[in-house]
């Protein structure tokens, strides 16, 4: 597979969807944020280290 080597001006904000989820495991919540239009564009993390919503207003 080749890497991807359009930069970041070139692609349109509107052709991605990104979302947020509580991914519970047996032992850990932790939140995912993905950009479902491709693949491998992710980021996990425990949901007590993520700021509440709360503390973003």
């Amino acid at each position: 597979m080749a890497p991807d080597a359009r930069s970041v001006e070139a692609e349109s904000a509107d052709s991605h969807e990104v979302v947020a989820a509580i991914d519970e495991s047996d032992d850990e919540s932790r939140l995912v944020i993905a950009d479902i239009t491709r693949d491998g564009v992710w980021l996990s993390m425990a949901e007590t280290d993520a700021a509440s919503l709360e503390a973003w207003r």
